[in-house]
């Protein structure tokens, strides 16, 4: 059973890892990985230095603060509430209404929000009545990108995360609730004594995780809402390397920030691993 596994990771996760030296030299297809000339840093320093350099970086740490902030308690939230209903069929319901949108294609839900946001979508329509406007799709103004893009993925990601922590709750010993309630604790006090210790271990787990992968906002969904209007606020790392390697054919430069990325998002999973082991004592390691 561990062999599609072992085999996956090794062909898609370390033997492409020899494909990083790429960074340090000036590649080209004709002559190689090993023919290539050696350039040092040379393509850090130029990314260091370039313009883009603060603009992606800010937008993505923007984003991925976003997302840390107000998509991870949502799921944790949900599985409360669900946890918390005594009817059985409207759990089932509710639980499936917020699955769906995990499994719609990434293009559908790409395409879905463009027509609500369009000058005649549902959305564009509603905010022009709430908030005033000339009608113009929201996806063409910078600063509401990030907004659209972190309700969007809270939205598709809601109930697909909180199936882990309704899995939590399931292993909590119901003896604790009984011995709460006989303390005269309410509904909210349990959740606070009872269910939320319960499930600390995982949410301190995921929360690390979460910020090990700060620096990967997922590019898919950007590349397919982003355009040159909203570069400004939507180009992240991730969106500048596909650019860079794949449209630009820079494979060399876009390796080179690529591994930036991966180099800062490794740090940060370390530092978060560390404060987390020294504050309340829960770690991946």
């Amino acid at each position: 059973m561990m062999v599609p596994v072992i085999v996956y990771y090794f062909v898609f996760h370390y033997a492409p890892m020899y494909g990083a030296v790429i960074a340090f030299k000036n590649f080209s297809p004709m002559n190689g990985i090993l023919g290539s000339d050696w350039v040092g840093f040379a393509h850090f320093d130029n990314f260091f230095n370039s313009y883009y350099f603060w603009r992606i970086v800010g937008n993505t740490l923007i984003i991925s603060l976003y997302s840390l902030i107000f998509e991870f308690p949502m799921p944790i939230l949900l599985a409360l509430m669900i946890n918390e209903l005594r009817n059985h069929r409207f759990k089932k319901f509710v639980q499936t209404i917020t699955y769906m949108p995990f499994f719609i294609s990434m293009v559908v839900i790409c395409g879905m929000i463009k027509d609500f946001t369009n000058t005649d979508g549902v959305i564009n329509v509603l905010y022009t009545q709430l908030f005033g406007g000339d009608g113009q799709a929201l996806l063409q103004k910078p600063d509401l990108f990030r907004p659209i893009y972190i309700l969007s993925e809270i939205w598709q990601r809601i109930g697909w995360e909180s199936i882990i922590y309704l899995a939590a709750l399931m292993s909590i010993d119901p003896e604790q609730y009984e011995a709460a309630k006989l303390d005269g604790a309410s509904r909210l006090r349990q959740i606070w004594h009872v269910t939320l210790p319960g499930i600390l271990p995982i949410m301190v787990i995921m929360f690390i995780l979460r910020v090990g992968n700060m620096m990967n906002v997922g590019f898919e969904k950007i590349i397919l809402l982003y355009n040159p209007i909203t570069y400004e606020k939507a180009d992240v790392i991730s969106s500048f390397v596909y650019r860079k390697g794949l449209l630009e054919f820079s494979w060399s430069f876009s390796t080179a920030v690529g591994l930036f990325n991966s180099v800062i998002n490794l740090a940060l999973l370390v530092l978060a691993n560390r404060i987390s082991r020294k504050i309340n004592g829960n770690s991946l390691w």
